[in-house]
């Protein structure tokens, strides 16, 4: 065996964009369903070096050059295997195993038995969920959703029964360890006791690879009151939730022929679709897609209509999810159901027809996102107007291509009821210059200080200890570029202080201007918004202006294509990812 498991080798070729590898060296444009260019690897006026995202090869049909990415670093950078996978592997941020062969080979077998005892698995709860008497429940459950057999077999579903040890007895029986079977995510054990089923009186859902392979099982409850209502399994060494998408292994030929994606939030909101027909469908299992999400569906298609559930949990991920997909080049659009409505109610209410139409109108995601933050908003206020504009150039940072943010920027001025001309001007560039946020000069004077700041400002002078305990969590980078850093962070030097000489000793060393208009905010009746909320409001908002940042630098290292520069791009990744990370806990 090799220095690396195979295992780890095909992970880090799914997470691996090629076509965004190759064009780090080489001018890629479109045609069909491939990439070409001038080849790297010899002489050529006339491009014939094709690059396929969906297949995860390249070829030149000039010299006859071809292969995977690592194949295509090798070449072109001119590394070892070895250093070649090391490479790619931090240029996506994938976890290199440790260069322990005897570890790496004990673990590859692990892994090769995991997946043995999935699929086990999967046919001991196929087997109980046939059985007349205990399988009853389920099967009643999936008649009245409207599953029918056909679309149980497809998708493999499966019960398992109330008993304590059903699954483990059976899979001891084929020599599997209670020691594996708890790593593998079947069994649970608490405070050293017996191992027991994880999965119990639960209809079984496999969750499988791109490949085929089932790697994990989602389990919905059959009786009422039984909690949670959806049981999934754990990470384990073969399962990870950010990087596998439900349904891709039986979609990702009719995602290719179709040439794009529907994507649904819930189990039986795809098997609905594929059981209506609707085969281009994929599942996020209730949550906003990831970054390794979005790289796997790239390589089957560029266009994804987002169908998530329309109440407010729904709506948030589709937001989030869209803005990521369309920074990673996707065209992308977000369907509008009734209140009250999935994809699967929808499509046994009103039929394939009545789901397909919503499809077909669904909104383009720009739309749909101005028209949410719009309608959140008194656009004919000067500091709601503000909000909705650093909101949405933040979006119009991400857009990669140049034409289109400009484009977003003439709908953005129009949806905020801008009729300057001068600062339809000042939109239309920060847009196409990917800057988050306008010259203050180019507004009303209410609208240079954010909701956020205002309610921090109002607790300094009406709960002083709640705003101190909010602005101590505040850095000087989330505090960088506010109108009210200076009274803010002049109040975080005085944290230590006795609170109640602190509001005295704050505008003391004010100057008086401030001073006066923080006693003009301290009068208002009500706060504009919670403290708490406006700490994490700021500190959201620093995050997103040094992420715009750092996008920023990456492109400038992307055009410079030196070495050292493409060198830099590796940390600047990084930062970037810890950057979302720490967004995405804000949201959380």
């Amino acid at each position: 065996m090799g220095l690396f498991p195979q295992s780890f080798i095909d992970d880090l070729k799914a997470q691996a964009d090629i076509v965004q590898v190759v064009q780090d060296y080489v001018p890629l444009k479109k045609t069909g369903n491939s990439y070409r260019g001038l080849c790297p690897f010899h002489s050529e006026k006339t491009p014939s070096f094709h690059v396929h995202r969906d297949k995860a090869f390249f070829h030149c049909f000039g010299c006859g050059t071809g292969g995977d990415v690592l194949k295509f670093m090798e070449l072109q950078d001119k590394l070892g295997f070895q250093d070649a996978v090391r490479h790619l592997a931090q240029r996506f941020g994938v976890q290199v195993p440790e260069p322990d062969t005897e570890r790496n080979m004990a673990a590859e077998a692990e892994r090769e038995a995991l997946l043995e005892a999935h699929e086990l698995a999967v046919e001991f709860f196929r087997t109980q969920l046939a059985d007349p008497s205990l399988g009853h429940t389920a099967r009643v459950h999936l008649a009245a959703r409207g599953v029918t057999d056909e679309t149980t077999k497809l998708l493999r579903l499966g019960y398992a029964p109330p008993m304590r040890d059903g699954l483990i007895t059976h899979l001891r029986t084929k020599g599997y360890s209670d020691a594996l079977l708890i790593r593998s995510g079947l069994a649970t054990s608490l405070d050293g006791r017996p191992a027991i089923d994880r999965f119990r009186n639960r209809l079984i859902i496999p969750i499988a690879r791109e490949s085929g392979s089932v790697i994990a099982f989602g389990a919905r409850a059959l009786q009422p009151g039984q909690q949670p209502k959806y049981l999934n399994s754990p990470e384990t060494s073969i399962y990870s939730k950010a990087r596998t998408l439900y349904g891709l292994s039986l979609s990702k030929r009719a995602i290719r022929e179709a040439g794009y994606a529907v994507m649904v939030e819930g189990y039986f909101d795809l098997a609905q679709a594929v059981q209506a027909g609707m085969t281009p469908v994929v599942a996020s299992c209730g949550t906003a897609v990831s970054e390794q999400q979005v790289r796997l569906l790239k390589r089957f298609t560029s266009k994804v209509i987002v169908s998530f559930d329309p109440d407010p949990a729904g709506k948030g991920a589709s937001a989030r999810s869209g803005e990521l997909l369309l920074s990673e080049g996707f065209q992308v659009n977000v369907t509008v159901l009734a209140d009250g409505e999935d994809p699967d109610t929808c499509i046994r209410k009103h039929g394939i027809a009545g789901y397909s139409e919503k499809l077909r109108t669904s909104q383009p995601y720009l739309e749909y996102l101005m028209d949410r933050e719009a309608a959140q908003r008194d656009l004919s206020r000067g500091d709601h107007q503000r909000e909705f504009l650093t909101t949405m150039l933040q979006v119009a940072a991400r857009i990669p291509d140049a034409a289109t943010r400009d484009q977003f920027a003439d709908s953005l001025a129009h949806k905020a009821k801008i009729l300057e001309d001068v600062v339809r001007t000042e939109i239309r560039k920060a847009a196409v210059s990917r800057r988050t946020s306008l010259d203050e000069r180019q507004l009303p004077a209410q609208a240079r200080i954010k909701a956020a700041e205002t309610g921090l400002i109002w607790a300094l002078v009406r709960e002083t200890s709640a705003a101190l305990e909010a602005i101590g969590s505040l850095t000087d980078e989330d505090l960088e570029g506010l109108a009210t850093a200076p009274i803010l962070s002049t109040a975080r030097s005085l944290a230590d202080w006795p609170t109640d000489t602190v509001l005295d000793t704050l505008r003391e060393r004010l100057s008086t201007e401030e001073a006066e208009w923080m006693t003009r905010v301290g009068a208002q009746d009500r706060p504009p918004a919670p403290t708490a909320d406006c700490g994490q409001e700021i500190k959201r908002l620093g995050y997103d202006r040094q992420r715009a940042a750092v996008q920023d630098e990456i492109e400038r290292c992307q055009q410079l294509g030196t070495p050292s520069a493409l060198a830099e791009i590796d940390l600047l990744w990084q930062k970037k990812r810890d950057l979302l990370t720490k967004l995405e806990s804000l949201r959380s």
